[in-house]
């Protein structure tokens, strides 16, 4: 049984070495080692973060693999000038997307409730709750690839109308950020850490 600073017991909290892995230690990276991810690595990644709870259980995460060559190449046209080279380097680039007819989906995930039809009947409602709920099961990625010993690289920077238009021609997904996802190159000094707030600078106890 490990404590808090103030003496509080927390059984079973990870030790430091895993936070480091997972939080403190980890960066954002742009630079990666020629090692590829496997199948069997992706799919690790999302039977781990598909656990991460959503609104409702809703779960209306999408996520798109590109891990050959051909796939990042035609990623290329959609990104902004400085995401491309290390996007195309990346042994794997994940668009982080949402489903905007997840609902069709709650049957299964949210059984014995008509969960559906409130969010078939206000598409404002169901578009912000694709959104934000998506957003989360990306961090729940990120976390859980660097739980996995990965190094990730999220980033905006790219055209989500031509990238939508060429990847999801549908309309049924939407994307919402990419995340590059491999081994850092570790000869590559990064710059410090920029600062974060102080609990007291971002944080209030009522």
């Amino acid at each position: 049984m490990d404590t808090l600073l103030e003496g509080v017991p927390v059984p079973d909290r990870l030790d430091d070495a895993a936070l480091d892995r997972i939080f403190r230690a980890a960066r954002t990276h742009r630079a990666w080692e020629d090692r590829p991810l496997t199948s069997e690595q992706v799919r690790a990644i999302y039977e781990l973060a598909k656990y991460g709870p959503t609104a409702g259980n809703s779960c209306p995460g999408r996520f798109v693999f590109l891990r050959s060559q051909s796939a990042k190449e035609r990623l290329k046209p959609h990104l902004d000038p400085l995401n491309i080279e290390k996007t195309l380097s990346a042994p794997c680039c994940v668009i982080v997307a949402y489903d905007s007819a997840f609902y069709d989906f709650l049957p299964l995930l949210s059984p014995g409730r008509d969960r559906r039809s409130r969010f078939v009947s206000d598409p404002a409602f169901s578009q912000k709750t694709a959104l934000r709920s998506s957003t989360l099961q990306g961090a729940y990625l990120i976390i859980a690839a660097r739980a996995l010993g990965l190094d990730c690289g999220p980033m905006s920077g790219f055209n989500n109308g031509s990238l939508d238009e060429d990847f999801f021609q549908d309309g049924r997904w939407k994307s919402n950020f990419l995340c590059n996802i491999g081994y850092r190159t570790v000869d590559v000094i990064l710059p410090p850490r920029n600062p974060r707030l102080d609990f007291d600078e971002a944080c209030r106890e009522l």
